[in-house]
């Protein structure tokens, strides 16, 4: 193998996908991969505060928004998996009636407790599960209960259910199905989905832009896709 290195920021909603695949990309790629991951909105942050890597990980806006600005390459842009925020519970506690929106806003007002992901300067979900709770009319109620997650693999929203800190967890599903002891109830109800458009882009400051363009073709492949889909997302 080559001793290259492709420096990766990426969501936190494609860690056990690149778990998963990590080795097999170094494999085929001959690079060796640098994992970084965090909320994609303090992602993009730090890309426009002008953090290195070779290649980011972060929303189809965010990665047009960077490129726009100079910090991407243009024409490097790949659109890479969709993802829907969910609903987890504890491990075999009573699960919320998801089946409507008012089904979902009156589970949300018994709920003692909620996780979420930030709203500002979080993941995409904390963002839009703010502007959620605010079309339904339960902002306040809502803010006397939330536990934000830290961010990042280890501030996971289904860490806080897990731990027993709180009732519900509402995050990426792929984010979800990394916790092992919390039960997905299901997607939110689709009057209040948000579908995130996950996207790869090369940095023009990139050490290694070949060895980029490399990870992310990998990342395309019928292979990845399988493993993408199974983690939770789905593939482009």
């Amino acid at each position: 193998m080559a001793s290259n290195q492709v420096t990766v920021l990426s969501t936190t909603a494609l860690k056990t996908a690149f778990d998963a695949l990590g080795p097999a990309c170094e494999s085929e790629t001959g690079y060796r991969l640098r994992l970084t991951f965090g909320p994609s909105l303090q992602l993009e942050k730090r890309l426009a505060d002008g953090e290195a890597a070779d290649i980011a990980i972060v929303t189809h806006g965010g990665a047009k928004d960077l490129i726009a600005s100079g910090q991407g390459v243009a024409g490097s842009l790949a659109d890479l998996a969709r993802s829907f925020i969910g609903v987890c519970v504890a491990k075999g506690a009573p699960r919320p009636d998801l089946s409507s929106a008012e089904a979902f806003k009156q589970a949300m007002l018994r709920a003692k407790s909620i996780a979420l992901s930030k709203p500002v300067g979080g993941g995409a979900s904390g963002a839009h599960m703010a502007s959620v709770f605010e079309r339904l009319g339960i902002a306040a109620t809502i803010k006397d209960k939330a536990i934000y997650g830290a961010g990042g693999p280890g501030g996971l929203v289904g860490l806080i259910v897990a731990r027993g800190e709180a009732e519900i967890g509402i995050q990426q599903m792929a984010e979800l199905m990394a916790v092992p002891n919390v039960d997905i109830v299901a997607p939110l109800p689709e009057a209040l989905q948000s579908v995130t458009q996950f996207t790869a882009f090369v940095l023009s400051a990139a050490r290694e832009p070949d060895g980029g363009r490399a990870v992310i073709d990998f990342l395309r492949k019928p292979a990845a896709k399988v493993v993408i889909k199974a983690k939770g997302l789905e593939p482009n």
